[in-house]
């Protein structure tokens, strides 16, 4: 079994896919061949501390890091996160996926992108594993950097000017939420988790 703990997602890395752009995988396997090919692709990389985050809720995961019986992430996205040497240096690597509309799906598609990943090496042109470093996790956003895109989420999904969304966030947040509450017509699951993200970085 694959030396991993699952973790619930904070944060997604980069843009996401739109829910109506996910579409279903052209690959098929079963989740213990995904883990399989998993363990084998981080075994050769020499990987340690493997997380593999999904939007599950804590309560859905074990003492073990395994997902209990029956728990199915909110949404499909994974992030495959883990600690390397490469190149002579320590790296933490970072790979997420939320192309397909099954979480198993995207696991499966990091898996083989590692896979493709590592086939560079036969034909001789890298020699110190150039081709991983790209994943290396970026270093934490300036904070300030983060609050102006976590305001200007606000007044987008709100409809508010920016000028008024910075001096009333709170507010700003309240209708941006009204608006995109999975249970309010036009709303979306997606956004309002986005929602959410943007709202703790403000701290408020």
């Amino acid at each position: 079994m694959i030396d991993a703990k699952f973790v619930p997602i904070s944060e997604w890395i980069g843009p996401k896919t739109e829910s109506y752009r996910r579409k279903s995988a052209t690959f098929r396997a079963t989740y213990v061949q995904t883990l399989d090919l998993l363990e084998t692709e981080l075994n050769h990389l020499r990987a340690k501390d493997i997380l593999i985050q999904a939007y599950l809720k804590r309560e859905d995961i074990r003492n073990d890091g395994w997902p209990r019986a029956g728990a199915r992430p909110t949404s499909p996205g994974v992030i495959v996160t883990f600690e390397v040497k490469t190149s002579g240096r320590q790296f933490t690597m970072s790979f997420p996926c939320d192309r397909f509309d099954r979480w198993e799906d995207n696991l499966r598609a990091v898996a083989k992108s590692l896979e493709a990943l590592r086939m560079v090496d036969r034909y001789g042109v890298t020699r110190n594993n150039e081709q991983y470093t790209g994943f290396a996790a970026l270093p934490p956003a300036d904070p300030s950097t983060a609050k102006n895109a976590a305001i200007e989420f606000l007044a987008r999904m709100s409809g508010w000017p920016i000028d008024r969304a910075r001096s009333d966030q709170s507010g700003a947040y309240r209708a941006a939420a009204a608006i995109l509450h999975p249970d309010h017509e036009g709303g979306s699951h997606d956004r309002f988790v986005e929602l959410q993200a943007h709202w703790k970085v403000l701290g408020l």
